[in-house]
């Protein structure tokens, strides 16, 4: 298990396949929400279980599953 206290605002988030996915604005109830800006955000928050980290480096939080399964479970409420 991934110590979530490690994910920091404005993280990069990235898939195994280490294309990005988003960039985190914060954790919240075991879910990391990300920002709404960016190209993959499309101008909404998107959330994602915690439990789709694999680890947390340099300030990158690597997911483990590629970025366009993460997109097709994420939601946006």
């Amino acid at each position: 298990m991934v110590d979530v206290s490690r994910i920091e605002e404005h993280a990069d988030v990235v898939g195994s396949d280490g294309a990005h996915v988003g960039t985190v604005d914060h954790v919240e109830k075991g879910e990391i929400k990300l920002t709404r800006k960016g190209q993959e955000a499309g101008g909404l928050h998107h959330f994602m279980p915690v439990d789709f980290v694999r680890s947390v480096e340099g300030g990158t939080v690597r997911l483990d599953r590629p970025s366009e399964e993460v997109e097709r479970e994420w939601s946006t409420s």
